[in-house]
């Protein structure tokens, strides 16, 4: 892909040669389920549209589940010795490099004409879901859906079909793709309840009251 610049009176075109995997904490540390994804997130929409996938990760307090990790954390601690007096690369490893590498080379897929026509419609009806929400609660979405957010669904698609080692990118592919871009992205942009709750002066003036006296969680 290319980015384009323009700053300080030059404008220039740069090639993009590495994905960016970012990961940031709310203003407040953590995540408020009483607040928009816009306060939680709380980054221009502009630096949101560039990410093809945006996902909200809670820190949810389970018992299986905390088990589960700490057990995880503690077994690496435990295997990180052992893991380090063997230099030895595992075959797995090098067959998984060999891999993306054949994949990254020699596939190149493209959109059937059947995936462009199904694509073409979802993301249509995407942007009208969209826009009757900001239409019923007053605000825009956190996360806006552009033409960006339809060539991150291409990519994810192209991307799909190329782990298959498959040159034509299928319908399947697409509504992989559009199913990741829905649990992600469009799950962030619909987050939060005060979009669907129009508070008056009075509450939210006892919000405030109550936000003074309870932390966040409790």
């Amino acid at each position: 892909q290319t980015i384009s610049i323009a700053k300080a009176g030059i404008t220039t075109v740069l090639n993009s040669r590495t994905a960016v995997l970012a990961a940031a904490n709310p203003p407040s540390g953590r995540y408020d389920d009483l607040k928009t994804a816009q306060d939680n997130i709380d980054l221009q929409t502009t630096i949101l549209s560039r990410f093809d996938l945006i996902f909200i990760v809670k820190d949810i307090r389970m018992y299986d589940q905390d088990k589960v990790i700490a057990s995880h954390i503690i077994k690496v601690h435990a295997s990180a010795q052992a893991a380090s007096n063997d230099s030895r690369t595992p075959k797995e490893e090098n067959w998984l490099k060999r891999y993306i590498q054949y994949c990254r080379t020699e596939c190149h897929p493209r959109l059937s004409e059947a995936a462009c026509v199904k694509l073409q419609s979802d993301y249509v009806d995407i942007r009208r879901g969209m826009r009757q929400q900001a239409n019923e609660t007053g605000e825009s979405a956190a996360i806006p859906i552009t033409v960006r957010q339809l060539e991150a669904i291409i990519r994810l698609s192209e991307a799909l079909a190329k782990m298959k080692l498959s040159h034509v990118a299928t319908e399947g592919d697409v509504a992989e793709a559009l199913r990741l871009f829905k649990v992600s992205t469009m799950d962030a942009a619909r987050s939060g309840i005060n979009q669907h709750i129009n508070i008056s002066p009075e509450m939210a003036q006892a919000e405030n009251q109550i936000k003074r006296r309870l932390g966040i969680g409790n």
